[in-house]
């Protein structure tokens, strides 16, 4: 028997996907449930898994964009699994491997095939030889039948403080669909919002003093890290409720505002840039914030990530500061209406009380549409959480920072 072999739906609204790699080749024996591809949809990589054993037949190949349901292998499950010598697949794999030594080893010495055309430039090469005065003679020629070609005549002529003869080769790759996706969303944010930037810089010396106090103890007791996130989700929040119109979005002509905080976080994953969403974050405490941005940062760069879990998100946070970006202007999530962007921290000189002292700051970005939310609302959002920043245990702690880190 014959099982076709369908492309399953990853997703509501996804109606193609692209195979990305195939994991086994043409006439391979496959066993149920084995992975025997990976496939890339504008949201996610997943993998394909066989619904039957048997012998496949591949229907697709890399690269290629097939439409949800469509065949794209085809697995004889009557055929008997091989025993003993090496798959068929292997042994073909390696006696092409060994072909095109065969050949060369075949026509040792042969010399160069030499025609009318051998030494005859182009007549983009023949300008470029004559205007600058060489002789196509001295020329040797690498295009067809030893013609000289236009590259062959850049070459040769003799540059003027640009350094020749070194490697300038190019190579060219299909972006995957995941990357096409996201550079469609960005261009669409770019071309069709209102995105305006608002700065600020954060003095982030309580959260140090905090982390430095209490880190250890968090990290016993709870199995995760007290890291930035966490502060910054919770302050995120607390001015998400104080500026409810940064927690909506635009539905054609209507404003569609949340009572709840889906804040999408970036990670960037083997398949690019990835945003998870952290649900009902105005629920969690530190401890539950921190897990869960474990949890979706490995998903995503084990490339386990799930469509659901990275859909329907109200406002993004990133962080370029890992990367060591001093200062950005992050592009709006759409459908959301702002993102805010941490940064780096470093040691800088500031005024306190009168003196100067050093101390270490976060230069913080918000993107906002300015169709939905008004400067008003954009530059009191980034003030309330650069507050909070700066008073953890007042603003986000209730005055009561061990029983706010469960310890």
């Amino acid at each position: 028997m014959v099982l076709e072999m369908k492309v399953p739906s990853p997703g509501e609204s996804i109606t193609e996907v692209e195979i990305a790699e195939w994991l086994v080749q043409d006439g391979d024996y496959v066993e149920k449930d084995q992975a025997i591809a990976e496939v890339d949809s504008d949201k996610a990589t997943l993998e394909l898994p066989a619904e039957e054993s048997g012998v496949i037949t591949l229907k697709a190949e890399e690269g290629d964009a097939v439409a949800v349901g469509e065949v794209v292998c085809l697995i004889d499950t009557s055929a008997a699994k091989p025993e003993g010598a090496a798959a068929p697949a292997e042994e073909s794999k390696s006696e092409a491997k060994e072909e095109p030594a065969k050949t060369e080893a075949a026509k040792p010495g042969e010399a160069k095939k030499e025609t009318y055309a051998s030494g005859t430039p182009s007549p983009a090469a023949k300008k470029i030889l004559d205007e600058k005065g060489v002789d196509a003679a001295s020329v040797s020629g690498t295009g067809r039948d030893g013609r000289i070609t236009k590259e062959d005549a850049v070459k040769a002529v003799p540059s003027m403080g640009t350094p020749t003869g070194g490697n300038r080769g190019e190579s060219r790759s299909k972006l995957s669909m995941l990357r096409r996706k996201v550079a469609e969303r960005l261009v669409s944010a770019k071309n069709e919002t209102a995105m305006l930037t608002t700065f600020n810089e954060v003095d982030m010396s309580p959260i140090f003093a905090l982390r430095k106090e209490f880190k250890e103890t968090f990290k016993e007791k709870h199995g995760v890290s007290l890291g930035f996130m966490s502060f910054f989700t919770k302050a995120v929040v607390r001015a998400l409720e104080m500026y409810p119109a940064v927690n909506s979005m635009i539905d054609g002509k209507e404003m569609l505002s949340f009572d709840f905080c889906d804040i999408s976080i970036a990670v960037s994953g083997p398949k690019g840039l990835m945003v998870p969403v952290i649900r009902n974050a105005e629920n969690l405490t530190f401890r539950g914030v921190e897990s869960e941005v474990k949890r979706l940062a490995i998903r995503a760069r084990e490339g386990e990530i799930t469509v659901d879990e990275m859909t329907g998100g109200t406002f993004t946070i990133t962080n370029g500061g890992v990367f060591g970006s001093m200062l950005s202007t992050p592009i709006i999530n759409p459908p959301q209406s702002a993102i805010l962007g941490m940064h780096n921290i470093v040691e800088r000189p500031i005024a306190k009380d009168g003196q100067v002292v050093i101390a270490p700051i976060m230069y913080v970005a918000l993107s906002y549409d300015h169709r939905i939310i008004d400067g008003k609302e954009s530059v009191g959002f980034l003030v309330a959480v650069k507050e909070a920043l700066e008073s953890p245990e007042e603003l986000l702690m209730d005055g009561n920072v061990k029983k706010a880190l469960e310890l």
